[in-house]
């Protein structure tokens, strides 16, 4: 969860309409499109990257802070679902705590603490984002 500048290239490859190739922070990924979309749902779309980036940020914010405070979780599992009414996009979290000795008011706490997950607190926001050209 550290400040640091992410390196992302992105390369199609030919593969279908609109498969890439991505390469962020030395990890390799493929890119692309579903079927009804034109493509040949070689990887996940962006929008996929961008609803598994909230869970996955969801999973490390509570577990950092359960790990913070010494607490017995076991296990935290995060389910999204993304969709758009009209302009507006809607996600939607769902967090499984696994602790049998967990308290209510730890559960309660994990809860709101994954509301603070640094990708949710970027979409809630208002990112700059500047193009340039080469």
């Amino acid at each position: 969860m550290a400040n640091k500048t992410i390196h992302a290239h992105i390369v199609e490859t030919d593969e279908s309409a609109y498969a890439v190739n991505i390469d962020v922070s030395g990890h390799a990924l493929k890119g692309d499109e579903p079927l009804d979309a034109g493509g040949r749902n070689l990887g996940p779309a962006p929008y996929d990257i961008l609803t598994a980036a909230l869970g996955e940020c969801t999973a490390m914010t509570v577990r950092w802070y359960a790990l913070q405070q010494k607490w017995p979780l076991d296990k935290v599992e995060v389910k999204l679902t993304h969709n758009k009414e009209g302009k507006q996009d809607i996600f939607t979290k769902t967090i499984m705590l696994h602790g049998n000795t967990l308290s209510d008011e730890q559960r309660k706490k994990l809860i709101e603490i994954s509301g603070k997950c640094p990708v949710q607190r970027t979409l809630e926001g208002t990112p700059i984002i500047t193009t340039l050209k080469t």
